[in-house]
């Protein structure tokens, strides 16, 4: 079954095997939290103003089954290893399974709570 998952490229070209990689990420995301309800990833390059590189941007936003939710914005400025688009589409996902295994340790009360006064 094919995941409702939109791939939008922006200054970029949309590329097979950059496509692939996406898919490979979200399959892995799925095969370990769930199948993937619906999702938006954006890949933006570093735009035709930047003559000497520049850093890509990559933003997930995942729906999976039992309201979790994966939402991974903007990349910190200052990492030049952004530079690598595939560096920056590792560091995303990365990212993504680690907000995901917080939200799955929560539900399960593996987390401790505070209480409050």
């Amino acid at each position: 079954m094919q995941t409702p998952v939109q791939i939008d490229f922006q200054d970029i070209e949309g590329k097979p095997d950059l496509r692939g990689a996406v898919d490979r990420h979200i399959a892995q995301l799925e095969e370990r939290f769930g199948r993937v309800t619906a999702g938006r990833i954006a890949l933006k390059g570093p735009g035709v103003r930047h003559r000497n590189g520049g850093l890509y941007e990559v933003n997930i936003r995942l729906a999976l089954p039992e309201g979790r939710e994966v939402n991974i914005g903007r990349t910190p400025v200052s990492d030049e290893r952004h530079a690598d688009l595939n560096f920056a589409l590792n560091d995303a996902f990365k990212r993504a399974r680690r907000q995901l295994q917080d939200q799955v340790d929560r539900m399960a009360g593996n987390v401790k709570s505070h209480e409050r006064p």
